[in-house]
């Protein structure tokens, strides 16, 4: 305000006015006019916040930032993203949960994996399971997916109206695609229904694929294929008041391609679950 009266008055006289020290005007005047040594940062760091769709905190975005080629350190991200006013949003939302065990109506595979969550090298471990989304109407959409463990990459996924057979096979049609017979792989699961009946056994089989089964009533047996889910709901499913199958499948598509190509882990050195087994597959 006052560089703005300077032509109409004298300095003087206007700090005077506003009893405001010369030194102090100066000092502040000095503070506006130089450059923002932080703006390229700062704009790096928003534009990643938004790709995210809010879901990156400081320490994803402080990854994300040193790829780009920035020196910082992540307290530097934090202050800048509390300035930018830029906070994750996460969104939770009580619905029922889906249970798919039905009893022994079929047959049971062992627990070989006993909650050992460890395997480093891709393709060797996978998790497949069912979860369900409420839709407008009172109606309920279904998604079945297999996740590799080392990765945390979603090998294959189905979207159905019906937690039924159909959906169930292809996504093991789909999982054909990803994944060599030669390497023979184990798929755990929890006991529900969909995994204990032949067909099912015969087509893992048929892909020399291991199957091994949670316990009863324990969801932490099958905890990486949880985890996805609830990822999948509170990052995006769960922002939207979803009309019908159709959105979404779209919505899924959508979540799964950035998770699996652009959504950093930190747990796997700041990589996307591409990046993650292209790396393995290189060294």
């Amino acid at each position: 305000m006052v560089e703005s009266l300077t032509n109409k008055y004298k300095l003087t006289e206007l700090l005077n006015k506003i009893n405001l020290p010369r030194s102090t005007y100066y000092e502040r005047l000095n503070k506006v006019k130089k450059p923002d040594k932080y703006a390229q940062l700062k704009e790096f760091i928003t534009q990643t916040y938004y790709d995210s769709n809010s879901t990156y905190g400081y320490r994803r975005i402080w990854k994300r930032s040193l790829k780009a080629g920035f020196k910082n350190s992540p307290d530097t991200v934090r202050r800048l993203m509390g300035k930018l006013n830029l906070k994750v949003t996460i969104y939770s939302r009580h619905t029922s949960g889906y249970s798919s065990f039905k009893g022994n109506i079929g047959k049971k595979a062992p627990n070989i994996l006993k909650q050992e969550f460890k395997e480093t090298e891709p393709l060797k471990v996978l998790h497949t399971d069912v979860t369900q989304v409420r839709l407008q109407k009172g109606k309920w959409g279904y998604i079945s997916a297999v996740l590799d463990q080392a990765s945390g990459e979603i090998l294959s996924y189905s979207v159905s109206s019906s937690p039924n057979e159909l959906m169930i096979k292809d996504t093991l049609d789909k999982l054909k695609q990803n994944i060599d017979p030669s390497l023979n792989p184990i798929l755990h699961s929890d006991q529900g229904w969909h995994y204990q009946l032949k067909y099912y056994r015969d087509i893992l089989k048929e892909m020399n694929i291991k199957q091994s089964m949670s316990r009863k009533g324990n969801c932490h047996d099958n905890a990486p294929i949880e985890s996805f889910f609830n990822l999948l709901k509170r990052e995006c499913l769960y922002r939207y008041n979803i009309l019908d199958l159709d959105q979404l499948k779209q919505l899924v598509d959508e979540y799964i391609t950035w998770y699996n190509n652009d959504r950093i882990s930190l747990k796997r050195k700041g990589l996307s679950p591409v990046e993650y087994r292209e790396q393995s597959m290189i060294s």
